[in-house]
């Protein structure tokens, strides 16, 4: 017999938003863990409000505002403000957040507001650490192999507004006509993000842009570091120095570990090499010997441990794909160096997240 096409709504019900939420869901796993850190992140966030001391309205719960971002991160949501409205009726997004099926969202400049905050107080790159922490506890870090890399991250800024920088008010008539022109980072600078360099790597176009660095662990490719800097030339290798080296200064006790660090062609430079090594840090930098000698020793290159450094190095690769394409990194929505790092960090904070999961999975079949 046909069912009727009818629509009667109950007035009230007894069911609870975890019960819309599929048990083997991978949120489920994910959410614990970010629970964990934000809780270990409770006397940073009592810091973080203790000068509101005027009373007023409390202030909208900061592990609410991370798992938010994070969840616009994980499900790549292009802007908080679609992120709002899919928040309103996606349920599972609201248990993700913490928010009752009652609770009304917030408005997106919730999140501007807020920023500034938890950049100020390093909220971000402390999530980023517990979960690196987490993976550390779980024995998914060897501590010790590392590679590193770095990636071109697009600026929120066009050609248009990249201008003179004694003539930055000036009504150009001629603007976006840049034929015959000569322009640099020395005499021009945006007018939108005065933070994006113009820069260009291989065969790519000359774009306002940042450079993201991330340092991973060999032993599965986990992000252990990570930042953002101004696109220079020099930006790669500056940023892999002072990533391994507080890298090195985080290993416990006091006995001398072997550690390595792989890198490809563009870190084949000698003041390079002759910094890692100053670190104790073996240099396991791919040669590059297109019509020069390579500043990496042969006995090194030649090394077992060599090959497999240059092996596992591409794992790296694998974390920038994600951010690019899940996190919407390939080209940001904000604006200043500050807040591309923060997005930039989170959005590596997410993949771990995301790897830690399926990697949770395999040792637990492999128990089975």
């Amino acid at each position: 017999m046909r069912g009727a096409d009818t629509f009667t709504e109950s007035l009230f019900t007894m069911r609870h938003l975890d019960d819309f939420v599929p048990a083997d869901h991978p949120l489920r796993v994910i959410r614990v863990m970010v629970n964990k850190a934000l809780a270990n992140m409770d006397e940073l966030f009592a810091r973080m409000y203790a000068a509101d001391i005027k009373g007023g309205r409390p202030s909208i719960a900061p592990e609410k505002l991370l798992r938010a971002m994070l969840i616009q991160v994980l499900y790549s949501v292009r802007s908080e403000r679609q992120l709002m409205e899919q928040t309103q009726y996606n349920l599972l997004f609201r248990w993700f957040i913490g928010l009752a099926m009652d609770d009304a969202v917030w408005v997106p400049t919730v999140f501007s507001k807020n920023r500034e905050r938890l950049i100020e107080h390093d909220a971000v790159i402390e999530f980023f650490n517990q979960i690196v922490q987490q993976a550390q506890e779980q024995e998914l870090l060897s501590g010790e192999h590392f590679s590193v890399d770095g990636t071109l991250i697009q600026a929120w800024a066009g050609h248009k507004s990249f201008v003179r920088k004694d003539r930055q008010g000036d009504d150009d008539t001629d603007a976006g006509n840049f034929k015959d022109q000569k322009r640099s980072n020395d005499t021009h600078e945006s007018t939108t993000d005065a933070d994006a360099r113009l820069y260009r790597k291989g065969k790519t176009a000359s774009e306002l842009r940042f450079m993201g660095h991330t340092l991973t662990d060999n032993r599965h490719g986990l992000v252990v570091s990570a930042v953002v800097t101004k696109a220079d030339g020099h930006a790669e290798r500056e940023a892999a120095k002072a990533m391994i080296n507080d890298a090195r200064q985080a290993l416990p006790g006091d006995d001398p570990i072997t550690i390595t660090l792989g890198a490809d062609k563009g870190y084949d430079a000698k003041e390079f090499i002759d910094a890692l090594q100053e670190m104790n840090v073996l240099p396991h930098v791919a040669q590059n010997k297109s019509g020069r000698q390579s500043a990496v020793p042969d006995r090194i290159a030649g090394s077992e441990g060599y090959a497999i450094s240059q092996q596992k190095r591409k794992l790296i690769e694998q974390g920038f794909g994600w951010a690019k394409t899940v996190g919407h990194m390939r080209q940001v929505v904000v604006r200043g160096i500050k807040k591309v790092d923060q997005m930039f960090v989170l959005t590596m904070a997410g993949y771990n997240l995301t790897r830690l999961r399926s990697l949770g999975q395999i040792r637990l079949q492999g128990q089975m």
